[in-house]
């Protein structure tokens, strides 16, 4: 069976949403549609450690790849253990960084990830069997949303055990002084730089969108991780449309 890594890897279009509602029906529901993926927001989201084992069970065999609050070794080690499929990691701005986040998610001696019994683990049932296998199949992604990022990009593309870079425009945009001002030239520039740089390298790309025609050029350019839109938009969204419609 092909992993989500091995698909990843292949640059398989892989079109997931955002779940940041500590709920877990609602990231069962969001599996029952197909998505291929979930983004677990557990940056901004109101995740404690505690919630991600619920939201991961309830999300089935669809792979769950988890925003990490912070880039350090306890919380990439606790997310993993819980049994997400991966890992995504925010402002990642050197290669340093970058390879400090391969090793705290590969067992030695690719890396130096803790050794513990979790979910991931079937609580020990299934130990060896996960342990064997856990530094081919866990996907790390690191964000480029920083200038120094960018700055930087082509360094962090080259480091070993880097399975893909999410572009935040958004936040790219603010660390320029241009904050939500994606349309702006230099803002585009420094995006068109992420994406020859990954591109250059091999590394597959992934996009945060609200729509799909805020996706679309990103697609259009070859970026395969695709995140659109976000659980409560969808519910925001859908009941909005309907509220309407049936006033009018």
């Amino acid at each position: 069976m092909t992993t989500f890594r091995e698909r990843l890897q292949n640059n398989e279009r892989l079109v997931g949403t955002m779940v940041t509602l500590n709920e877990p029906a609602v990231a069962e529901i969001l599996s029952l549609v197909g998505f291929d993926w979930l983004f677990v927001d557990a940056e901004h989201g109101p995740f404690e450690i505690s919630d991600l084992g619920g939201i991961l069970q309830a999300a089935g065999d669809t792979p769950c790849i988890v925003r990490v609050a912070a880039t350090n070794e306890a919380a990439i080690k606790r997310t993993l253990d819980c049994g997400a499929a991966g890992i995504i990691v925010p402002q990642v701005n050197t290669a340093e960084q970058a390879a400090e986040v391969v090793k705290y998610s590969r067992y030695a001696p690719e890396g130096q990830r803790g050794v513990g019994l979790g979910r991931a683990h079937g609580y020990g049932l299934s130990f060896q069997k996960y342990v064997d296998s856990a530094n081919d199949n866990v996907v790390v992604v690191v964000q480029a949303e920083h200038i120094d990022a960018v700055n930087n990009i082509e360094a962090i593309a080259k480091v070993p055990g880097i399975d893909a870079v999410l572009l935040g425009p958004y936040d790219l945009s603010a660390s320029m002084g241009k904050l939500g001002q994606i349309s702006d030239p230099e803002v585009v520039a420094a995006i068109d730089q992420v994406t020859a740089a990954c591109q250059a390298a091999n590394i597959p790309l992934g996009i945060f969108g609200v729509s799909v025609e805020a996706l679309r050029p990103y697609v259009d350019q070859g970026y395969s991780l695709i995140v659109g839109s976000t659980d409560t938009l969808f519910l925001g969204g859908s009941a909005s449309k309907m509220l309407k419609a049936l006033r009018d």
